[in-house]
């Protein structure tokens, strides 16, 4: 017997300065604020399709990938991608647009360090 997942419920990430974090994601993927936490200095964002919990960690410093590298944001709205992290002076990695074999990815980092993807396909065409 194995269990039966519907997806990701959430994704638990330490922060060097939660309303940095909290305004970056607010303005990329339009997240708001589902939960307070002050006791932890934490907050849970999102939307209906993806939560972000956020919980600042003094001297944190900046994220190095040691095990985990990206997390992924299906985009229904991808052709808007470039423009508004121009806007937003987020700069994307690995010069630009990367074409997968069935789908299509932009790569960015948020203001601690994590590497976010941004694609148009869900589970990469695979599912």
């Amino acid at each position: 017997m194995t269990l039966s997942t519907t997806g990701i419920d959430h994704l638990n990430l330490h922060v060097n300065d939660l309303e940095e974090s909290k305004t970056f994601w607010k303005a990329l993927l339009g997240f708001v604020l589902l939960e307070d936490i002050p006791e932890q200095n934490g907050a849970i964002i999102g939307n209906s399709h993806a939560k972000l919990a956020l919980y600042e960690k003094s001297g944190l410093g900046r994220i190095e990938k040691h095990g985990f590298s990206h997390l992924c944001f299906h985009i229904s709205n991808f052709d808007k991608v470039i423009s508004l992290c121009q806007a937003l002076s987020i700069p994307i990695l690995y010069d630009g647009m990367i074409e997968w074999p069935k789908s299509r990815s932009i790569y960015i980092e948020d203001p601690n360090g994590y590497e976010v993807e941004l694609t148009d396909t869900w589970g990469g065409g695979l599912v």
